[in-house]
């Protein structure tokens, strides 16, 4: 029995009583039904046997004799229907007077049924009470829709996950980052790709697997997808992390298999960061076995800075927002060269995301930006598409300094 109701649950307990009250009669009920069982989602009952969660036999109760025709949808002395009284309910509980209203959401579909019920006959009980049902009914398929829909979108979201998991996770392809000033590729972004016809962004696949519990298994399979890219390209290769995902124990194991000094990982500024103490704790060994953290996005919000002050990383990556364009735009130079003057005084090196033209990548490298990323220097592809070769040992210099923070 739950004891709990939820907030949509007691706006239809409201209606429930207006129900039983207006009738006068002992039982108001909105039901759920599934093709199979008749479920009392909500119950306002006078006797302690008919609660919410009890469960029937869909096939034998009123409601659904009442959707097929079988019986009208007010009966107002149950012993005067030979059908009626051939059903389970008219022993057990003995029902007497009965009336329903289909519950029909926005797109058609039949959700339940509003019920009423009393133990004894009403000869009063007509057309009236049967379109304050119907009301009542609409009603109620508005307050429940919403989560009917939420239900839906979830079920959806977990069957394309779930063979998605099944088949591996996410497709990994690697973009390269290159020294502005010597057009060296000194390493590659591992970037997450699913199929084409879901038509959705990476970030909005990850945000949907993180809403149906998803999220830290689908996270682990991109980190070891780009994991297996190591041993097939030079330099580093910058693998997307959430800091959820980061504090996992699975996290953890990956991360101390991989030669660290070649990965950095990356936390988007977007991701909340529940406890800078904690994640600074379970990031403290990898750091100083050669792991770089970078905050991504730098630019796009307002939690910028608190996360490079919390996080000191080691790189730090300016959004396409303010780097592309950055060549004609003051506004944008300026910002940029702020940052990048910033960073530098953290002891942090600079990555400009979303470089597409030979004038931005040469004013980016004029305002001190140290590697940039972007179609101009390659787009997103298998392993064997990263045109310019890297050097092995990673470009991204860092202070010992640093890495003891």
């Amino acid at each position: 029995m739950r004891t709990k109701r939820s907030a949509a649950e007691r706006q239809i307990a409201d209606l429930l009583v207006t129900a039983k009250k207006s009738l006068d009669l002992s039982v108001a009920f909105l039901s759920r039904l599934d093709g199979t069982t008749q479920h009392l989602e909500v119950v306002e009952s006078a006797v302690p046997f008919i609660r919410d969660g009890v469960t029937q036999r869909q096939g034998t109760s009123f409601c659904q004799a009442i959707l097929d025709g079988r019986l009208p949808a007010v009966i107002p002395d149950v012993r005067r229907n030979p059908v009626a009284m051939e059903l389970p309910a008219a022993r057990i509980p003995r029902i007497r007077s009965y009336v329903s209203a289909p519950v029909t959401l926005s797109d058609g579909s039949l959700y339940g049924t509003f019920c009423a019920f009393g133990f004894a006959s009403d000869k009063e009980l007509g057309k009236r009470d049967v379109a304050l049902m119907k009301v009542l009914a609409g009603a109620a398929a508005v307050i429940v829709e919403p989560e009917v829909r939420a239900q839906e979108r979830r079920a959806e979201i977990e069957g394309r996950l779930d063979r998605l998991i099944a088949a591996g996770g996410p497709v990994i392809h690697l973009q390269p980052i290159v020294d502005l000033a010597t057009g060296t590729r000194v390493g590659a972004e591992a970037l997450s790709r699913f199929p084409v016809d879901w038509g959705l962004t990476p970030d909005v696949v990850f945000a949907e697997a993180h809403s149906v519990g998803l999220g830290h298994v689908l996270e682990l399979q991109a980190l070891e997808g780009a994991a297996a890219h190591l041993d097939r390209v030079g330099g580093y290769v910058a693998m997307n992390v959430s800091p959820a995902t980061l504090l996992t124990a699975g996290c953890a194991r990956l991360l101390r298999r991989l030669p660290l000094e070649r990965v950095v990982l990356e936390l988007t500024e977007h991701d909340e960061v529940e406890d800078y103490d904690e994640l600074a704790a379970a990031l403290a060994p990898f750091r100083a076995a050669g792991l770089r953290l970078a905050i991504d996005d730098v630019g796009a919000g307002f939690s910028s800075l608190r996360h490079i002050v919390a996080t000191a990383p080691d790189v730090i990556k300016l959004d396409r927002s303010i780097a592309s364009g950055v060549a004609s735009d003051r506004v944008l130079s300026t910002l940029v060269g702020s940052l990048a003057t910033f960073a530098h005084g953290s002891g942090a090196r600079v990555v400009a995301e979303g470089v597409e033209t030979v004038d931005d990548a040469a004013a980016l490298r004029a305002l001190g930006v140290d590697y940039g990323q972007g179609w101009f220097f390659g787009r997103p592809g298998p392993p064997e598409a990263l045109a310019v070769p890297a050097p092995r040992t990673p470009a991204v210099a860092v202070p010992a300094a640093a890495l003891s923070r």
